[in-house]
């Protein structure tokens, strides 16, 4: 049982308060739940009613996590995803859930154990049976699995790494802004855990992809992405053949890792 801030739990009343189809965003590693504010707003303005818990110990502001970096080290994908789930088996009625990168590997883990009404996974880092690992998602992760130390660190990105990650399809200068306003250090073993997933029949990325309960899944992938390629989210979504349920797979044209971009204009998707 993991514990659930004061701030979530205002979230969450307010959830069960409003009466209203609940959203749950789930951020990904070097966010916070911050990231999620403008989408938050866009769904609030379509009346439905949203929550952006955070990781176990996430800081309340970027301010705060740079201050003492230490807080991050040490979680899991195991440990994130159950406080998630504490946080959706307190709402009245099941979420949408949409996470991006290791968020949308963990919101379709909840889908998986059968919590959310639908969910979206946004760029999702790879769970267990998934095995294309392309140069640039490995370069994108070498910053933390090139020390096996990192492990039980908390690791932060540069600017270029962030660039590289995350900027590369939008300007230097948006690229250096998301980083001022969004990026924090992040935990080191969720990478380590992705990274030996396929030599692990217990690791904690594995995936029910076959729950009747799981409800309908879109998987989202950017054309441009460097830290979980087009090819990786793709061989996601093929892992859900045998479903019941409803299961897409959209490209965005022109986009990377980053959705928060305000300048990165966005063409029409391709459906598979």
């Amino acid at each position: 049982m993991t514990t659930i801030t004061a701030r979530e739990q205002d979230e969450i009343d307010r959830a069960n308060r409003s009466g209203a189809q609940p959203v749950v965003f789930v951020h990904g590693l070097w966010l916070l739940p911050d990231s999620w504010d403008d989408w938050r707003a866009l769904f609030e303005e379509q009346a439905f009613v949203t929550l952006a818990p955070g990781w176990p110990d996430d800081p309340a502001t970027t301010a705060d996590a740079r201050r003492d970096p230490s807080v991050f080290a040490g979680k899991g994908v195991a440990e994130i995803t159950d406080h998630y789930a504490d946080v959706i088996r307190a709402l009245d009625r099941k979420p949408i859930i949409i996470g991006h990168s290791f968020g949308g590997l963990i919101a379709q883990k909840l889908a998986g154990l059968g919590l959310a009404k639908a969910a979206v996974a946004i760029d999702p880092a790879p769970f267990r049976g998934v095995l294309p690992l392309p140069l640039s998602a490995l370069r994108s992760a070498f910053p933390v699995l090139s020390n096996p130390l990192n492990h039980g660190r908390a690791v932060g990105l540069t600017p270029k790494q962030f660039r590289y990650g995350f900027g590369n399809a939008i300007s230097e200068e948006e690229s250096q802004r998301l980083y001022d306003r969004y990026s924090v250090a992040g935990p080191g073993r969720p990478l380590f855990q992705a990274a030996v997933a396929n030599f692990n029949p217990a690791s904690a990325t594995k995936v029910n992809t076959r729950n009747p309960e799981r409800g309908p899944l879109l998987v989202i992938s950017g054309e441009l992405d460097h830290t979980v390629p087009s090819a990786v989210a793709k061989a996601s979504y093929k892992q859900y053949k045998k479903n019941p349920n409803v299961t897409e797979f959209v490209e965005f044209a022109g986009r990377g890792h980053s959705w928060w971009s305000t300048t990165a204009g966005v063409r029409w998707p391709t459906r598979h």
